[in-house]
This record gives structure tokens, sequence and C-alpha cells, in this order.
């Protein structure tokens, strides 16, 4: 696995308000995929990276923050719209 990208701080803030929120995602990432789960918490894994947790259907998730595209909120009174991570 590659050596871990860290995330900006303002994007990283809108993690934190979706897992606050439990926000209900569509989470895009690098590879291609993308699920729909609720947004639960965000941890750092010492010499690892962060971790966003979500629970989806298959149960919970953890999906190394760096591996992130975009989050898209499908709540109808989300604070935020879609989050690009990566250009």
């Amino acid at each position: 696995m590659a050596a871990y990208q860290i995330l900006d701080c303002d994007l990283h803030d809108y993690l934190e308000i979706a897992c606050m929120h439990r926000y209900d995602l569509l989470v895009e990432l690098l590879s291609g995929g993308q699920f729909n789960a609720r947004a639960l918490t965000t941890y750092t894994a010492k010499g690892k990276g962060e971790y966003l947790v979500l629970e989806a259907d298959a149960g919970q998730q953890e999906v190394r923050i760096d591996r992130l595209l975009a989050i898209t909120p499908l709540n109808p009174k989300a604070c935020f719209g879609r989050v690009t991570f990566k250009p």
C-alpha cells in the first residue's frame, strides 16, 4: 500500500461534520468504486494513516481517507454538498 497522503484540514472538517450528523453518504473511491453508507467516525492508526468509519448494508467499513475521491451527503438538509478530495 502506498504511503499515506495527509488530507488538507479544510477537507477533513467535512468528514467530521458528516460523522457528527451521521450523514448518509455516497462515497466515491479513487479506485472507481462507490457505495452508500452512514458516516460514523474517523480515527488515526499510528503509522498507517487516517480512516473514515462507515456503516453500510454489508456492515461496518473503514476507508483510508486518502483513498477517497469524493463524498456527497444524501440527507436533504445537509449543510454541504459534494466534496471532492482529489482533483
